[in-house]
């Protein structure tokens, strides 16, 4: 499988100039390249994707879908490294006014994989790379990009905002040169990777659903699923580690993520059957008199809970964020707890729990998908969007049944 640093930089900034130009010679002279050497890079890329990338013929040479589609994806990989080391009215120590277009993939890979490590010893160790070497990348960047991108503190090494910055636009850049490899290659079976983030009101039916789908029409696609709440997955998909994010919606989402409705969920209270409330109407006093195990301060479901009692909440001798354990709780207890229906549907569907006979004020939530503002999906990705909405419907119609 081919990895994004394992395509040469350079040859994948030529490809837009060769696509522009539509002649090798033209192309090597705007690319700052000989023509023998921008010959032999693309005959490695063609090699290294298995794709013919361009049709040569005597009038020159004319783009495939193969090389337009990588040609696209390596723009906006450099565009995304561009926006990540380019500051105002600033330029780097030897004055770079276009660092992006200086780095390699060596020194890239090096450096993601001292972002994630956040030190030396621990890239190397999980890289396979020496330590002089990454070191190396690290201090060759600073010097392009014109700023310190690390810094000591303690024992151990911390990323600086300019640090930070660039390391997410190099993992959004890795991200579209894997985009272009997929789409270059054009096969919906041949080792694609979609990294979805799910919030706790996706994962019970809405996510497996889909997913179940997708894996039937493209067996060869590895679905990755990252699990979280909204605030520790709003990084990773503004960092390209996921492609998209599923869950509660948020009334006032930073500018650079796009959000899109899938169904609105009804915030309800369970007990194990048999409990003293179950089967007959009860008040907010009934519950108010009642332990509960809910949530951390902090979550979304606490703050529902809390606004049900006015700021006079009932006993939480249990505070819990996982789902699992909540359900087995409950069914074994006399604790009520706070959730949605789609997160206990089985036990619902085996009467196991059961729903408080309460309609509760405010507890409706809008559950969509989150994606990075200006994010081009692949043809799977965007299948797999699609059968997200799908099972948003499917799931509702079931629930309705």
């Amino acid at each position: 499988m081919t990895a994004p640093f394992d395509l040469n930089l350079r040859h994948l900034r030529a490809l837009g100039n060769v696509v522009a130009l539509r002649s090798l010679n033209r192309a090597a002279e705007a690319a700052g390249l000989s023509q023998p050497a921008l010959t032999q890079g693309l005959g490695k890329l063609e090699k290294q994707l298995g794709v013919l990338l361009f049709d040569r013929h005597s009038g020159g040479v004319t783009p495939t879908p193969a090389g337009l589609a990588m040609a696209e994806r390596a723009e906006l990989a450099f565009s995304h490294l561009a926006a990540a080391t380019r500051r105002p009215g600033r330029t780097g120590a030897r004055g770079f006014s276009r660092p992006e277009q200086l780095m390699t993939a060596t020194q890239l890979e090096a450096f993601v994989h001292f972002s994630n490590a956040q030190g030396f010893a621990g890239a190397a160790a999980a890289s396979g790379l020496s330590q002089p070497g990454i070191h190396r990348a690290v201090r060759e960047l600073e010097q392009i990009c014109g700023a310190a991108l690390a810094e000591r503190r303690g024992r151990g090494m911390m990323l600086t905002p300019a640090g930070r910055a660039m390391a997410r636009g190099v993992r959004l850049a890795a991200r579209e040169i894997a985009a272009g490899i997929d789409e270059a290659r054009g096969d919906p079976e041949g080792g694609a990777r979609i990294s979805i983030g799910a919030m706790p009101l996706s994962r019970a039916l809405v996510v497996p659903r889909a997913i179940a789908h997708f894996l039937r029409e493209s067996p060869g696609t590895v679905i990755d699923v990252v699990e979280g709440s909204w605030r520790e997955l709003v990084d990773p998909l503004l960092d390209g580690v996921i492609d998209v994010m599923v869950g509660a919606l948020r009334d006032n989402p930073p500018a650079e993520i796009d959000q899109v409705a899938l169904f609105t969920d009804r915030l309800a209270v369970f007990a194990r059957k048999g409990h003293p409330l179950a089967g007959r109407p009860v008040t907010l006093a009934d519950l108010h008199g009642q332990s509960w195990v809910v949530g951390p301060h902090g979550t979304p479901l606490r703050a529902h809970w809390q606004e049900l009692f006015a700021g006079d909440p009932p006993p939480v001798p249990v505070e819990c964020g996982s789902v699992m354990v909540i359900r087995g709780l409950v069914m074994q207890s006399d604790l009520l707890t706070l959730l949605s229906p789609d997160q206990i549907a089985v036990e619902l569907d085996t009467a196991m729990l059961v729903r408080i006979d309460l309609d509760l004020p405010g507890s409706i939530r809008t559950i969509g998908i989150s994606t990075r503002h200006g994010w081009r999906p692949t043809r799977a990705q965007q299948r797999l969007v699609d059968l997200l909405h799908q099972a948003s419907i499917e799931t509702r119609l079931h629930e309705n049944q």
